[in-house]
């Protein structure tokens, strides 16, 4: 079974660009959609992500919508905990499709580190 985890140094969520993301308006209030508006930086990155390094520079300080835990995704998206591992991965995988592409060095990453099997 794949278990979702982050995988250091690959930023593809950093890709706040609006425009990809159209509904923002449905799971963020409108003080975090004021936030999230106001980090997004050129070429849509995150202006708390570091393009050199690949890290946040506010990890440990970052808006819920940043964060994957069940309690954020369960008042956010109506995601139970039972539900969060694969939804997790399953956004991950969109995501960095999105961002480096479906054979991308950060896809072959992501899967090999949550234990992903393709499934023909």
């Amino acid at each position: 079974m794949a278990t979702w985890q982050c995988v250091k140094q690959c930023g593809a969520c950093c890709h706040l660009d609006p425009a990809y993301r159209p509904d923002l308006d449905e799971y963020l209030s409108p003080q975090e959609m004021e936030l999230y508006l106001s980090m997004v930086g050129e070429g849509g990155w995150c202006v708390n992500f570091n393009r050199t390094t690949r890290e946040c520079r506010i990890y440990t300080n970052r808006p819920r919508f940043c964060r994957v835990e069940t309690e954020v995704f369960e008042d956010m998206y109506g995601i139970y905990p039972e539900e969060l591992n694969d939804f997790a991965i399953e956004c991950c995988q969109q995501q960095i499709e999105g961002v480096y592409g479906d054979r991308s060095l950060e896809m072959l990453r992501f899967n090999q580190a949550v234990g992903y099997i393709y499934k023909e």
